[in-house]
């Protein structure tokens, strides 16, 4: 299972591998159907976990796969470093995306953009 944040990072929410292997111990004398019954999961994700043995050998979870889609990091750096008091929306100009979608990618990027003013 995968759950989806408010900032749209995604977290990894699937079974243990403990629990995989308990299921599949169990599915080995039962049907599928009772299989999923007894531990509260899908025929679904037992017939991906068999399909998963299958072709692996084990039940390890997959790992996330992240990528870039519009914005590429390297390109973005580079942009900042060449104009670093450019606004999001002008930003945004020059990768034919939102602000929103910037300020997604600086924040993965654990970057900053506050200005720092003197008040006197």
């Amino acid at each position: 299972m995968t759950k989806r944040t408010i900032y749209g990072i995604i977290e990894n929410m699937s079974y243990s591998v403990d629990l995989r292997e308990k299921v599949m111990a169990y599915r080995a004398s039962h049907s599928i159907r009772k299989t999923a019954a007894t531990f509260g999961v899908s025929v679904s994700a037992i017939q991906d976990w068999e399909k998963i043995q299958q072709e692996t050998g084990n039940l390890d979870k997959k790992p996330l796969e992240r990528k870039w889609r519009k914005i590429d990091p390297e390109k973005l750096c580079a942009y900042i470093a060449e104009q670093p008091d450019a606004f999001l929306e002008e930003i945004a100009e020059g990768f034919e995306c939102s602000g929103e979608a910037i300020r997604l990618a600086l924040k993965k990027l654990k970057i900053t953009r506050k200005k720092n003013e003197t008040v006197q």
